[in-house]
């Protein structure tokens, strides 16, 4: 109702929002997980890494990040001078809520000799403790540029972990990290999906439980996923994943006769929606960009100490 209140019903609420990107020369970037609504007025669409290498080079004065806030802070530790606005500060993430930084400083404590890569889901002071940061779309790529010799601490997802563990052959420890929405995922569920879709092809995110991973026909970041199921020559696709992928599936692939079904999840609710990402409606874009807040701002210390990290993964993509 306070929303409601505050946006007039005769507005076209995606004309007004076209209208104040112009007058704050904004970007509107967001991810895969959002809702259909968002992703139609962004300006990019993009898994973590695409969206981290966008808000690196945008020459916009303005960035509304329609996501986590998460990904606001690592728009924010690229472009300290510019406004970053977010539709909902509450839009948090469970895996960099399961991850304090006090907690992991002691954790990484134990293993001062450990070289300390961190998965972007991730707050700003988790980054600071890092030497790395990684997304799905480049960990592998990374762990494989780190010497040999030199143990591995990584964090805060023990699937991606494990899945990386297997994928480069390198011993790592773990922060017992997970993602509400991936480990949530229900073997039992997805075995009785494919036998009733024998010709389903499924595709699945690392953050998944290694049980759900033993099914999967391609595992991947969602940007892979996504492109995987549009150079794929089958027609039917089970997708363990955030559903809000799906969208982008569909639109690509108009015409092609393609079918993607989302992956159950071990209840009879909708928990293979993040409600994070859920929290960010079309409405709450129109009034931060009307209202020029919520903005997010980030001690200049803590900045700095989290870009390094940051830095060396977009040099090293």
């Amino acid at each position: 109702m306070v929303l409601a209140a505050q946006i007039n019903p005769t507005h076209d609420l995606f004309d007004e929002i076209e209208r104040l990107k112009k007058d704050l020369n904004a970007v509107v970037l967001a991810h895969f997980y959002q809702d259909d609504d968002l992703q139609d007025v962004a300006d990019f669409i993009g898994d973590s890494l695409q969206l981290a290498q966008e808000a690196a080079k945008t020459k916009a004065d303005t960035i509304v990040f329609c996501g986590v806030h998460f990904m606001a802070e690592t728009a924010k530790i690229l472009n300290p001078s510019k406004l970053v606005l977010v539709p909902d500060m509450k839009a948090g993430c469970s895996l960099a809520d399961g991850c304090p930084a006090d907690a992991f400083a002691r954790f990484k404590a134990k293993y001062p000799d450990h070289f300390v890569v961190s998965y972007v889901n991730c707050s700003a002071a988790v980054k600071a403790l890092s030497d790395v940061i990684v997304t799905s779309s480049n960990a592998k790529k990374i762990v494989d540029r780190i010497p040999k010799d030199q143990p591995i601490l990584f964090a805060p997802d023990q699937h991606l972990g494990r899945y990386l563990i297997k994928e480069t052959g390198r011993d790592m420890v773990l922060w017992p990290g997970s993602c509400q929405v991936h480990e949530i995922f229900s073997e039992k569920k997805l075995v009785q999906l494919k036998t009733r879709h024998p010709n389903a092809i499924v595709v699945a995110h690392p953050e998944c439980e290694q049980p759900v991973l033993n099914l999967a026909d391609h595992i991947g970041s969602t940007r892979s996923i996504l492109n995987y199921v549009i150079d794929a020559d089958h027609k039917e696709f089970i997708v363990a994943t955030e559903p809000g992928i799906i969208h982008q599936m569909e639109k690509a692939t108009v015409g092609q006769g393609k079918t993607f079904i989302p992956a159950p999840p071990d209840s009879n609710c909708a928990c293979n929606e993040c409600p994070h990402m859920r929290l960010n409606t079309l409405e709450k874009l129109y009034l931060c960009m009307k209202l020029k807040s919520p903005s997010l701002e980030m001690d200049e210390e803590l900045r700095l100490k989290a870009l390094a990290p940051m830095q060396r993964m977009l040099d090293w993509s």
